[in-house]
């Protein structure tokens, strides 16, 4: 059964890359505006409903690795090591993630930045990553919810990653920017071993 259980999920995960490959592939070739969800499913040789089993609209084709991107952030508060501190956790997830972003991605950069509808997509992306993160920093604290603290620590954090991609050097300018960060958790009063 787990075999069976293994096979399957390797085989979605499988048509998930398909399908979002084949739709990078199109809206690098075509631009996006110009290329609909039948013809991404088309090129991907599945049908319409199978490729909106994996995703939910034509903007999270592009921003296929969203939820791994919060997962990863999530994971950098929840799963460091007893004493790491926070803050240097954070900053380091975050090159990981630039870093992971850069070079080849520039071409779908431009292509997000050239449309209004893959602008708005990847604002919404950023606030709930923002939301996710502040409730794991809040979890990582002890506290009940969020503070204000938590959600612009999560939020600066989140931003972090867009500004230093867009840097001549990400890894000055994610140095630079969790510089900053570290001073305002510091002035907000975290604990020294969470910074």
């Amino acid at each position: 059964m787990i075999e069976s259980s293994g096979r399957r999920e390797r085989k979605k995960a499988a048509t998930r890359q398909k399908i979002a490959d084949a739709a990078l592939r199109l809206f690098l070739e075509r631009g996006y505006e110009q290329v609909g969800i039948r013809d991404v499913a088309a090129e991907a040789d599945v049908a319409v409903t199978t490729l909106f089993s994996h995703f939910a609209s034509k903007e999270a084709l592009v921003f296929e690795q969203d939820q791994n991107f919060e997962q990863r952030l999530v994971g950098a508060v929840g799963g460091r090591a007893a004493g790491e501190p926070l803050i240097p956790a954070l900053r380091e997830e975050t090159r990981a993630l630039v870093r992971h972003c850069a070079g080849s991605a520039a071409p779908v950069w431009r292509m997000i930045d050239g449309s209004s509808a893959l602008r708005e997509f990847e604002e919404s992306m950023r606030v709930r990553h923002a939301a996710s993160l502040a409730t794991a920093i809040a979890d990582d604290l002890g506290l009940s919810e969020p503070t204000a603290a938590c959600r612009a620590i999560a939020r600066f954090a989140v931003d972090a990653h867009s500004l230093a991609r867009e840097a001549a050097d990400p890894d000055a300018a994610v140095d630079e920017i969790f510089r900053m960060i570290e001073a305002a958790w510091a002035a907000a009063g975290a604990p020294p071993g969470q910074r």
